[in-house]
């Protein structure tokens, strides 16, 4: 703690992902559905790479205030940045309210919180979290494209 003098820096330090504008391969699938499974199987991997961590800042996220919180490098919502660039394809198909409704949605279900749950309550293995978060991912993007985005408040 001699070069960080909080937690809250060193994370920052070790997490270079933190500067990360993009989770889609070098040349990406035009494909809606293969863009958004490219970004969530490399979230999810870079979540389970960095449980702990993860698992540490969602912690000090609970303990924050609002202010507070927006200043933990790993609670920046970059997930949903990227979500969105991997639904880029569906600009001029949904609206821009309902593609962020969507964006939400599946950043709901594939983050640290829904692993803690999946693999602390539910009692799934990472390797079936990660499974049931891409399943879920998948299955948020084909409701949208089949019956419209998630409803609003």
């Amino acid at each position: 703690y001699r070069y960080f003098p909080r937690q809250r820096e060193l994370l920052a330090a070790a997490h270079p992902e933190t500067g990360a504008t993009s989770l889609l391969p070098e040349n990406p699938p035009a494909d809606v559905a293969e863009r958004l499974d490219a970004v969530v199987t490399q979230f999810t991997r870079m979540i389970l790479e960095t449980e702990a961590q993860q698992r540490t800042m969602l912690r000090l996220s609970l303990e924050q205030t609002v202010e507070e919180r927006r200043s933990l490098p790993l609670r920046q919502g970059r997930a949903i940045m990227w979500i969105a660039e991997a639904l880029s394809p569906l600009q001029g198909k949904m609206t821009e309210t309902g593609i962020h409704r969507l964006v939400l949605a599946i950043r709901s279900a594939t983050g640290i919180e829904s692993l803690v749950w999946l693999t602390d309550i539910a009692g799934l293995s990472r390797e079936e979290a990660v499974a049931s978060q891409r399943w879920t991912a998948s299955a948020l993007l084909q409701q949208a494209l089949q019956q419209g985005p998630p409803p609003g408040a």
